[in-house]
């Protein structure tokens, strides 16, 4: 959002949230909700739904409990009546979708219809709206002023990156509390509404405590992860439930509590974290929303070093995850994109007599490749990716799927051999994870050998 509007824009939703201003009574009873996604687009398959799954993790920390999870097309009667199967089974009801300024976007009328309140113009949102356009020097079609229609008796959440605001609507039913959500489709401003306004609201009313923590590991497959860790009955019987999430390379380990005490919970929840911890030692690279990147680039700073990357069968993938992470200057120099054999000799120094007696798949080229780049770049430590990606040009000797990886610094370089599967995405995602590991194992492999 422009910053000239931006102040205006806050001053004017801030009237808005006298709920917020007091604290909210938790409920006598646990909340059950049903995330509806609403678009003919998603029903058709060219969209792919990931604000439920997001959603569903985020409710989940507040505890709430996800009942169901249903997408609907842009229809009035479909969209009542999937908030009448929801309502049904639950208390709260999260929709995405539907809230834009076309003809299609039916949902703020489905759910006033639903509700039986009309929808009046808010002239708050309104005015920012006009605002918005104004910064922009765009004319503000006729259409958008439906954006500033409100649901009577519904509050207004302010949606900080787009157009639409969110909307918050409640109504005691048998004496229980019935609440729906509206949020728009476009994932990166229903996050932030999500964030900045439901979640807290949820929060305040929540009738227990949930508490989660995940870790973030590297190295292991999911099967060698639980062998390694055994039977899990200590957490269970401490209240805490575990869940694996394999990933590219990546294994996330989530531990899970839920109590009526927070104390309790949080001392529980660390008795876990410290036992696995301990079993799975330098295989843990991190928590919850930290990347692998991340952490090897905070490690390189730590140290005062400078990264470079030479690559073939990864395409620059490597340097693409060091240089998403901001402030990556401080530790990552550059790479070389290697993937032709004349690149691998006139920019990394590479043998042509490795390269004709080993192949350009090899420990020998992927060390000088590794050492090359190192030196032409002026890193302090380098790494290297050779393989085949796939999904052809394997051979018997060399199938589909195996990687080298080198390694550099001015101590030492040596390699490691991977074989991977017969995808080249999967591969290709792989080797990059496996290459920032590698680093991380290696800094790690030199401060045990500092500080013994």
């Amino acid at each position: 959002m422009d910053e000239q509007v931006r102040e205006p824009k806050a001053v004017l939703f801030s009237k808005r949230f006298p709920a917020l201003a007091s604290p909210t009574p938790a409920l006598p009873y646990p909340m059950r909700a049903t995330i509806l996604t609403v678009g003919d687009e998603i029903l058709i398959g060219q969209v792919v739904d990931t604000n439920a799954a997001w959603l569903g993790e985020q409710l989940s920390l507040v505890g709430v409990t996800v009942n169901r999870m249903e997408t609907v097309g842009d229809d009035l009667a479909v969209i009542q009546e999937a908030l009448e199967q929801a309502f049904a089974e639950g208390d709260l009801v999260i929709v995405t979708g539907g809230l834009g300024p076309t003809h299609d976007d039916v949902t703020r009328n489905a759910v006033a219809a639903f509700f039986g309140v009309p929808l009046v113009s808010d002239p708050a949102i309104l005015s920012a709206l006009e605002a918005r356009f104004a910064a922009r020097a765009r004319p503000m079609s006729e259409k958008n002023r439906v954006l500033a229609e409100v649901p009577v008796g519904f509050d207004v959440l302010e949606n900080p990156k787009g157009t639409a605001p969110g909307l918050w609507g409640e109504r005691t039913v048998g004496g229980r509390l019935q609440t729906v959500v509206m949020m728009p489709g476009v994932p990166y401003e229903m996050e932030a509404i999500t964030t900045a306004h439901v979640l807290p609201r949820l929060q305040e009313r929540a009738d227990r405590v949930v508490l989660h923590k995940t870790l973030l590991t590297v190295g292991q497959g999911e099967s060698m992860l639980a062998d390694q860790l055994g039977a899990l009955d200590d957490l269970f019987d401490d209240g805490l439930s575990v869940a694996f999430l394999p990933g590219r390379g990546v294994v996330r380990i989530r531990l899970t509590v839920h109590g009526s005490d927070r104390r309790e919970a949080q001392a529980a929840l660390d008795r876990g974290l410290a036992r696995l911890r301990r079993d799975l030692g330098d295989l843990v690279f991190g928590e919850d929303d930290q990347t692998l990147e991340g952490v090897v680039g905070a490690m390189l700073v730590e140290r005062g070093l400078y990264l470079s990357v030479a690559e073939s069968c990864t395409g620059g993938a490597v340097a693409s995850q060091l240089t998403s992470v901001p402030g990556a200057s401080h530790y990552f120099n550059g790479g070389v994109v290697a993937y032709g054999n004349g690149v691998k000799t006139a920019l990394l120094g590479v043998g042509v007599d490795a390269l004709d007696e080993h192949g350009a798949v090899s420990e020998a080229v992927a060390r000088q490749m590794a050492a090359g780049v190192r030196e032409a770049l002026g890193a302090d430590l380098a790494i290297a990716t050779t393989g085949i990606a796939g999904p052809t040009g394997g051979t018997p000797e060399k199938p589909v799927g195996t990687v080298w990886l080198g390694y550099a610094d001015a101590d030492e370089t040596h390699a490691v051999r991977l074989q991977l599967t017969h995808d080249r995405a999967i591969n290709i995602g792989l080797s990059t994870t496996a290459a920032l590991n590698l680093v991380r194992r290696q800094l790690l492999r030199k401060d045990a050998v500092l500080e013994a």
